[in-house]
């Protein structure tokens, strides 16, 4: 699912303007953006966690020339999905009956 398809499904559930939905989406990227950068977590119960983490230095290896590299301490964003988001994702699929001839 792309931008478009997404902000055309949360003005559908949301009943509102595509336009409407894509302010919406927007605020809540530039919010979740915005308290990262701040050095705070964003957590939505049942959906996940939004944080930052630290990436120690290490050792890495250019693929082309196998020379080893010093790769610099970072930092990521890392989302954790909460126990309901997982348990959606994870939930078996029911199988598909065949037709006998």
């Amino acid at each position: 699912m792309n931008k478009a398809e997404l902000i055309t499904k949360i003005a559908e559930s949301g009943k509102m303007t595509k336009k409407e939905a894509e302010v919406a989406l927007n605020a809540f990227k530039e919010a979740v953006m915005g308290a990262l950068e701040a050095g705070d977590k964003v957590q939505l119960v049942g959906f996940g966690t939004f944080e930052v983490r630290e990436r120690a230095a290490r050792e890495g290896r250019n693929p082309r020339t196998k020379e080893t590299i010093q790769i610099p301490a970072s930092k990521v964003p890392v989302f954790k999905p909460g126990k309901d988001f997982k348990g959606l994702v994870n939930k078996p699929v029911p199988k598909k009956k065949s037709k006998k001839k």
